[in-house]
């Protein structure tokens, strides 16, 4: 990948796209020991990073005098950002879904002018109908990152980067197929090389991470997380080669230090921000990389395109990873009273009781017991323990529940 190819995307792009702001964080900052920025790409043009790859691989045909009619295979982003991109040149769109995309997504979409056609259950089984559409109607494939013109585009970020914060020491990039990274990594390695670049990927689908420690593209039998923004399996064979060549160093993260992430940017900085783009500021936070300490570091905010109802899932999760939703139960007499004085403790000690369940009925009780569920919200871990500390002092003895 040369840099004039990011160049040339640069100037294809400068009046089509948003240039995204470069943010500092101190909470974040704190929590990391690094000084912390993020480039806040969940607010670009179609809410993520991907239209710039897309709207560079289709301007570039539209210049040749090329308006082929374009097919994409994605249940989000890429979706978008074809779609965006093929309607703005007046080329034709036609985008396989899996069935089970969520209705917003679709109609994203569909807003972008592109027709959608839904098949099968997940991604692989889309691009396979995607590369059949191809083959019978003469299509042109739009493939989501193993492309050097996408690969280019997605590499703008990198330069825009640069400009804003050339003292930077470090650049932390979500990876999926490898797209993003292989744009950033190879930007920043050809401009100032003294910039380290690190991937991160969820733990259950890492398949980058494995092909970087063994030096070859490995690919998973599944992936399972919460950042399907990222769930790749087989990364791209061209964006494997940029990435072993000027990747520094490939990390993971938990889905559980995802929705952390993904809370503390709603709290603290008020940004939305998509599963897949918060990994950075997981790592960042949870000290993935050490070295990091005392440095410059950027993490990309990749996209914050979630859906509304899984929003609260990602929230609860994190809430839970935090310490600061809490489930639990206990045995307790099944005689007027009880109920109340347990309730007493824990409104004593500041907690906000969320949910209740008082069952008389289960097999293992002693007669006369209850158990009593509860969740709870409470301000910290340490405000937790607290809580647990006054309800056994009083005698009861406390299960915790995941």
């Amino acid at each position: 990948m040369e840099l004039a190819q990011i160049e040339r995307a640069a100037r294809r792009l400068e009046s089509v796209i948003h240039k995204t702001p470069v943010n500092t964080s101190r909470t974040f900052s704190v929590m990391s020991g690094a000084e912390i920025y993020l480039k806040c790409e969940n607010l670009q043009k179609t809410g993520s990073f991907k239209v710039r790859g897309a709207y560079n691989k289709i301007a570039r045909m539209a210049e040749e005098g090329q308006l082929p009619h374009l097919v994409a295979a994605s249940a989000g982003n890429h979706a978008q950002g074809v779609a965006y991109a093929a309607e703005s040149v007046g080329a034709k769109a036609t985008i396989v879904m899996p069935r089970s995309t969520p209705i917003a997504k679709i109609s994203a979409t569909e807003g972008y002018g592109a027709e959608i056609v839904l098949h099968g259950d997940g991604y692989d089984a889309a691009y396979e109908r995607a590369r059949q559409i191809c083959d019978e109607q003469g299509a042109t494939f739009v493939h989501p990152f193993d492309d050097e013109d996408v690969i280019a585009g997605q590499g703008t970020i990198a330069l825009e980067i640069l400009q804003s914060m050339p003292t930077a020491d470090a650049i932390l990039v979500p990876a999926g197929g490898g797209g993003l990274l292989a744009g950033i990594a190879a930007c920043v390695k050809q401009v100032n090389p003294r910039i380290k670049v690190f991937g991160v990927q969820a733990a259950g689908a890492d398949a980058i991470a494995r092909s970087f420690r063994e030096k070859h593209r490995v690919s998973t039998e599944t992936s399972a997380t919460i950042a399907d923004g990222i769930a790749v399996r087989t990364p791209g064979e061209i964006t494997t080669g940029i990435i072993q060549e000027c990747v520094d160093d490939m990390v993971t993260v938990s889905d559980e230090e995802i929705a952390e992430a993904i809370l503390l940017l709603l709290e603290r900085t008020k940004l939305v921000v998509e599963p897949a783009g918060a990994v950075g500021v997981a790592a960042a936070i949870n000290r993935k990389l050490p070295q990091l300490v005392g440095k410059r570091v950027v993490c990309v905010l990749s996209g914050g395109n979630i859906d509304v109802g899984f929003i609260q899932k990602v929230v609860e999760k994190g809430l839970i990873t935090r310490g600061r939703l809490i489930r639990f139960h206990t045995v307790m007499k099944d005689a007027p009273g009880s109920l109340q004085r347990c309730s007493a403790i824990i409104a004593e000690c500041g907690a906000n009781i969320i949910m209740v369940q008082h069952d008389r009925m289960h097999t293992n009780l002693q007669l006369g017991d209850a158990i009593l569920h509860v969740a709870c919200e409470v301000s910290s871990a340490e405000h937790g323990r607290q809580l647990f500390r006054a309800l056994e002092n009083e005698g009861y003895r406390i299960i915790l529940e995941s």
